[in-house]
């Protein structure tokens, strides 16, 4: 299984970005699939997730502001943030977790910075 997170980059804070993740196998085939971050110096952090049957859950901090989704049939999965605020500026991972076996797995991470 091969994750691969784009999309993120250099933004100001209020402004907006789209980060993707496409997975190499069909996404329905996890039980849920996740945005996790990872700020300079802090411990990884879920951020938000889809499970399989379609129902999102997110942190406290980006509720209302952010938004997963996923295109089945491109085996994609899409973490919209706006209102973007400094504290938000991390590395974004994506990760798929399949409850057979316990196994999970991790993208190479996308930076995003936001500026103050």
């Amino acid at each position: 299984v091969q994750l691969q997170a784009f999309g993120g980059g250099l933004v100001q804070a209020g402004g907006s970005l789209r980060l993707s993740c496409r997975c190499s196998t069909g996404i329905l085939g996890f039980n849920t699939m996740s945005w996790y971050r990872q700020a300079p110096g802090k411990e990884r952090e879920p951020v938000a997730v889809i499970r399989n049957e379609g129902v999102t859950n997110y942190r406290d901090s980006v509720k209302g502001r952010f938004a997963i989704s996923r295109d089945i049939h491109k085996n994609m999965v899409y973490l919209q943030m706006n209102g973007l605020e400094p504290e938000d500026t991390a590395v974004y991972f994506c990760s798929a977790y399949r409850a057979t076996d316990t196994s999970r797995y991790w993208g190479q991470g996308t930076l995003v910075t936001v500026s103050s």
